[in-house]
């Protein structure tokens, strides 16, 4: 029986052009590359400058998507921007990006907060108004300047974070309803609110009126990472009635190298399959999947027809996965 399908057909990021490598890190906290690499695998990271936004980002990077999907502004039937650090604590940043590209009237727009899982909780929104026939085409981001709430005398926190924007054009397509059609497959979510405090910001505009640092328990988060990326991955999986064997690529939360090693090894995929962008991007919260979805394929490593799965954990504790055939 035909079934509609989200197809991604168009992809996009964004990234500050200012480079923090390690090295620049040693002269404002003590630390050192070798630090910073051994524990994150993590050598550099981009940060904003005075005067860029996290809708700058999300602008860049959705007019790439636009141009790589053949699509123009006046297509778009809904904007969602999945981000821990909006531009404003209100209206939307999804609603500034849609007035600066000059989305038109009446075309909804919001923020997700999912933390390090929001892009795949915002495809879970898109993928379901496109099932429902509520909207053709939804402009879906993930971006951050988490630049801009890290403490950069703390060096357990400032070394792993960094900012830039992914976007990505869904697209309704009717499919055959089958795991051989192109498209999103599969999504699936969690989260586990026992966990707020073990990932959080240390402020907020109800608590104190203030944004706050990120805080963090790293060995609490570390150990609850790898099983949670793990179940995003076997549930995704096993709700598209797909196994491991069939996935042509993985690509995880980019937080850190040796969760994504661990995460490798317990599923048994590949190296070579898996795809790292933490050693220069760092840990960018909801950009992260689809930053490196898009440099991906912008690289040609993954081609139209390739069957990816990717998985996400974050603060809340949230956490998902999803499969998609590109």
């Amino acid at each position: 029986m035909s079934q509609i399908r989200s197809h991604i057909v168009g992809t996009g990021y964004s990234l500050p052009a200012k480079i923090l490598t390690n090295d620049d890190l040693s002269k404002i906290v003590e630390t050192s590359d070798e630090w910073i690499s051994t524990r994150t695998g993590i050598r550099s990271r981009h940060v904003a400058n005075d005067g860029e936004y996290t809708s700058d980002f999300c602008v860049k990077a959705a007019k790439m998507a636009l141009a790589n999907a053949g699509l123009t502004v006046e297509d778009i039937d809904f904007v969602i921007v999945a981000t821990v650090t909006p531009d404003n604590t209100f209206p939307s940043t999804a609603a500034k990006v849609g007035k600066i590209l000059g989305i038109r009237s009446g075309v909804a727009a919001m923020d997700v907060n999912a933390a390090c899982s929001g892009f795949v909780y915002a495809s879970q929104i898109a993928d379901n108004m496109i099932r429902l026939g509520q909207i053709k085409n939804a402009l879906v981001i993930g971006a951050e300047t988490l630049s801009r709430i890290v403490d950069w005398t703390d060096r357990n926190t400032c070394v792993l974070f960094g900012d830039g924007a992914g976007a990505a054009i869904f697209q309704a397509s009717e499919e055959q309803g089958k795991n051989t059609d192109r498209g999103i497959l599969s999504i699936k979510i969690f989260a586990d609110a026992s966990h707020y405090e073990t990932l959080c910001s240390d402020s907020g505009v109800s608590f104190n009126q203030k944004s706050g640092f990120v805080h963090m328990d790293g060995k609490e988060v570390f150990k609850m990472a790898i099983p949670s990326l793990v179940e995003g991955v076997e549930s995704s999986l096993k709700l598209a009635d797909l196994t491991l064997k069939d996935i042509d690529w993985y690509i995880p939360h980019q937080a850190n190298a040796r969760i994504i090693d661990s995460v490798a090894k317990k599923l048994e995929i590949d190296d070579s399959k898996v795809l790292v962008t933490v050693d220069h991007h760092g840990n960018t919260s909801a950009a992260s999947i689809p930053l490196a979805l898009a440099e991906s394929i912008e690289s040609g490593k993954i081609k139209k027809g390739d069957l990816v799965v990717m998985s996400s954990m974050g603060a809340g504790f949230t956490w998902g996965g999803m499969v998609v055939r590109i």
